[in-house]
């Protein structure tokens, strides 16, 4: 396997689509903007640890090294009275000059955190996408093929 790029500069989506098959809940998809906020945390977070990731419209996994994300499932139960029950999950593929090198599945949960319930549900939710950009951008560090990263460790 050939070394990664020195600061490894990768490319990604813009905003993180979801899967076809995704299970979200159509207000999820109308009201949170998980997609942008996972990729603001990714690039925030890779750059700490000595990456650039450029985001892009369409992604190009034919040359360089790209990063596909997907939300696969994001779930929103309760709310700031009874309690938040948020989750996502996320699924990566690293691919290398046209080649798929390694991939992930990533899943946050969260119940809102300190001040839980002030928070709304897109807030809680956004919670779970910034950690699972930190846990992303500590993969593209070593890139384990199969990870599982977050909650799911």
């Amino acid at each position: 396997m050939m070394p990664f790029a020195h600061a490894a500069d990768f490319t990604a989506q813009r905003s993180v689509p979801f899967a076809e098959d995704s299970i979200v809940a159509g207000n999820i998809k109308r009201e949170c903007p998980i997609g942008t906020q996972l990729t603001d945390a990714l690039v925030r977070f890779a750059s700490a640890g000595g990456h650039r990731v450029e985001l892009v419209e369409t992604l190009d996994t034919a040359s360089g090294q790209a990063l596909k994300l997907e939300f696969h499932d994001a779930q929103s139960a309760g709310n700031a009275w009874m309690g938040h029950r948020k989750s996502v999950t996320v699924k990566g593929w690293l691919y290398r000059d046209g080649q798929q090198v390694a991939k992930f599945v990533a899943r946050r949960n969260s119940g809102g955190g300190f001040a839980g319930g002030f928070k709304g549900s897109c807030a809680v939710l956004e919670r779970t996408v910034n950690a699972i950009g930190k846990d992303v951008a500590g993969w593209l560090n070593n890139p384990v093929d199969g990870g599982q990263l977050g909650d799911l460790r």
